[in-house]
Formats: C-alpha cells, sequence, structure tokens
C-alpha cells in the first residue's frame, strides 16, 4: 500500500516539474502578448535583416511596443518585407519615425529598434516606415576588415571599425 502511495506522489511530482519547464519555456521564448492584443500593422522594407525572426521584438527607446509578425521578400525590389504589430496604446508614433536593427549584446538575439520622428502625423493600420536600417552582419564588418588590411587602404579599415563600434554602442545601450 505504501509503495502505491509513493508511485503517485512521484507521478505527481513528475508531472509539476513537466508543468514548470513548460511554463519556463513560454516565459523565456517571450510568446506573452504585448499589452491588451490591440495592434495594428506597420510594414518596413530592410536590405539586409541578418537573423531576425518573426516574434522578434519591437522596442523603442528600450521599451517593448510590438513584435514582427511577418517577414516575406519583396518581389518587385528583393528587399526583406516585415510586418510589425505595433500595440494600440503606443498609436501616436509619428509617421516619419525610423526602424533600425539591432542587436541585443554582441551575438544576440535581433529586434527592431523604432526612433521616433517629428511629424504631427501619426503610424496607422497599413502605414509604412520608410527610413530604415538594415542588419550590421558581423562576418560582412570582419571581411571588410580583412579586405582594408591586405590593400592597406585606412579608409576601408576605418569604416569598417566605425560600423563595428556603432553596432557595439547601439546594441549596448538599446537592449530589449
Amino acid at each position: 500500500m505504501q509503495s502505491k502511495a509513493l508511485e503517485i506522489l512521484v507521478g505527481l511530482f513528475v508531472c509539476l516539474g513537466v508543468a514548470a519547464i513548460f511554463v519556463l519555456t513560454f516565459r523565456v521564448a517571450s510568446l506573452d502578448s504585448v499589452g491588451n492584443g490591440d495592434t495594428y500593422a506597420v510594414t518596413a522594407s530592410f536590405g539586409n535583416i541578418g537573423g531576425l525572426k518573426a516574434g522578434s521584438a519591437v522596442t523603442m527607446a528600450g521599451v517593448k511596443i510590438g513584435r514582427v509578425r511577418s517577414i516575406e521578400i519583396d518581389p518587385d525590389t528583393f528587399e526583406a518585407r516585415v510586418t510589425l504589430d505595433i500595440s494600440e496604446r503606443f498609436n501616436r508614433i509619428p509617421e516619419d519615425s525610423s526602424a533600425k536593427i539591432l542587436t541585443a549584446g554582441l551575438l544576440g538575439e535581433q529586434y527592431i529598434g523604432l526612433e521616433p520622428g517629428g511629424m504631427d502625423e501619426h503610424l496607422s493600420d497599413g502605414s509604412e516606415l520608410m527610413l530604415t536600417q538594415g542588419a550590421l552582419v558581423l562576418e560582412n564588418l570582419i571581411g571588410q576588415f580583412l579586405a582594408g588590411q591586405g590593400e592597406g587602404e585606412d579608409d576601408k579599415l576605418a569604416d569598417a571599425i566605425g560600423k563595428l563600434a556603432d553596432s557595439l554602442a547601439a546594441s549596448k545601450g538599446d537592449e530589449p
């Protein structure tokens, strides 16, 4: 009889462990919604999105205001067309705002950071962000650095180091 009670207790403990792992997985993956679920869609085109994925954060001033809904290739321009879901709570973002693909840490997860513009008109459902900056790919920067070393051109080397420094400064100050 005691053996059966022990088996039930161990089974209950295992079920609680599985439930805890399930909850932890959703918390780590940040699958919780932004705000109360009411969002509006905004699109932006990027020449290079790096490792950006659907579900990545959209931030402004370091505050999460939305998520990346989808990413697809524009058949005319061959650029990545990214659709953002922004919480209705943030419905006063100026229409001339810019979007950058940033990295959390040196090799961390990529996300989109919005910088507000100065127009009186605001983004609304179906708006398009015209000012965008694609991802800085570390491999490309290293390639530029090495190419600059081989040719002896100080301008290429300085540009590559400057881009790397800008990328590190942006990721340090704008983590989601």
